[in-house]
């Protein structure tokens, strides 16, 4: 899929683990030193829907390293590269469980409201380097992959959990919002883009059809 994705659009393809230190710092080595336009922070996910009482420390773990300190790693390490030629742009792909809290999502939630809170903060330290700092935060999407890594492989459990939402989000939708935010003059900077399918009024709130 990547290599079909970079023919079509002219991109070089890198492929970066951003759990790990040594990938991140391969990845600088390959971009050589050159300017960048925009980061975007995509790399998470959840990992089970247990209560605090009952959570998996490992899942905790895994969604830490990969929404949190991902993002940190990149963000640290290419920043320069988008201070570079007048100030770029790093976006956040967060989610609406980083802005509140839901039953079973404690892990997921508390790692996204990390994430976002990093955006804050950053976008407070790198405003006087002209570097626009971003949040996207989705509702309900339905991929191929998230719900069923959340539900460990269960493909009928992670089936209902859109059934009978009418058009939930897709991932096009979605990257057609993170494309939208970037493309807007450096001097237009959309802080939070709150993004839900229309059958989602609140995470406490989805209709479903019978």
């Amino acid at each position: 899929m990547l290599e079909s994705l970079a023919e079509e659009t002219g991109a070089r393809m890198f492929v970066c683990d951003v759990t790990v230190q040594a990938d991140v710092d391969a990845l600088v080595q390959f971009l050589g030193g050159a300017a960048l336009d925009a980061l975007v922070n995509n790399a998470g996910g959840a990992f089970g829907v247990d209560l605090v009482d009952s959570a998996v420390l490992e899942d905790w773990q895994h969604m830490y390293d990969v929404n949190v300190l991902g993002a940190v790693r990149m963000t640290k390490a290419l920043l320069p590269f988008l201070r570079a030629d007048g100030g770029g742009s790093v976006l956040y792909l967060t989610s609406t469980a980083g802005h509140a809290a839901y039953e079973g999502g404690a892990g997921y939630c508390a790692a996204k409201f990390a994430e976002r809170s990093l955006a804050n903060t950053l976008r407070l330290e790198e405003a006087e380097n002209k570097v626009r700092v971003i949040e996207v935060a989705p509702g309900m999407v339905q991929t191929e992959e998230f719900s069923l890594n959340r539900l460990h492989g269960d493909r009928a459990a992670a089936d209902r959990v859109y059934e009978g939402v009418e058009f939930p989000l897709t991932a096009d939708d979605v990257a057609g919002v993170v494309a939208y935010s970037l493309n807007l003059p450096q001097h237009v900077n959309l802080d939070t883009v709150v993004v839900r399918p229309l059958a989602q009024a609140a995470n406490h709130k989805l209709v479903r059809t019978q």
